[in-house]
């Protein structure tokens, strides 16, 4: 079995310092940070993310992905596809800057990757805009090298190495992740994740 197919261990996700909307500070928008401490753990809360996208945003979302080079951004966007059915490969868009798919249930995906976005004019030329303007599931790396180009994400996924795991294979690399909700849609997805997730394990 693969990590993905895998059904992941209790120990494969860790709840850590969950904040909720009841017990945040108004200006502090609620978040969720979860110790992975393998590939199984990432699978995992990939498929519980996709769960909670059918259930509570059926006709899509704005994800973004942020961390450093090889954080796992493209691997957690494919576990989360393959757990929504997208089939076929899934390719990195790093030079394509998009790269579309479709969920069996005719769910338009969009997946982008600005890192080597520097031109605006690029946004225009690529249909950029009439892209984040459908209803559709937006999941974009390196969001930041859009700039103001970008709406308001509903949900933030930083990747980032668990301090002190300095494993060499990916795959068995800890990782914290951290999910901010940034708009209503977004607080409904960390609720959502929260029964998912946190409460399963």
């Amino acid at each position: 079995m693969t990590a993905l197919q895998a059904a992941p261990s209790p120990s494969a996700l860790q709840k850590n310092t969950p904040d909720s909307a009841a017990n945040s500070a108004p200006d502090t928008p609620p978040a969720l940070q979860l110790a992975c401490r393998s590939e199984a753990g990432t699978a995992a809360l990939a498929q519980r993310l996709a769960r909670g996208l059918q259930e509570a945003a059926p006709q899509g979302a704005f994800i973004a992905l942020r961390g450093g080079l090889g954080a796992g951004k493209t691997t957690f966007t494919r576990y989360l596809l393959r757990a929504l059915g997208v089939a076929g490969r899934i390719k990195s868009p790093t030079y394509a800057v998009m790269e579309p798919h479709e969920t069996p249930s005719g769910l338009a995906v969009f997946h982008f990757d600005f890192y080597r976005f520097s031109d605006p004019a690029e946004w225009e030329d690529a249909g950029l805009r009439d892209a984040f303007a459908a209803p559709a599931l937006k999941l974009a790396e390196w969001p930041q090298q859009a700039g103001g180009l970008l709406p308001v994400p509903d949900l933030d996924v930083l990747i980032a190495p668990e301090e002190g795991s300095a494993a060499e294979d990916s795959a068995l690399q800890a990782r914290r992740i951290t999910l901010t909700a940034a708009t209503p849609l977004g607080r409904r997805l960390l609720n959502t994740l929260d029964l998912h997730t946190l409460e399963s394990f």
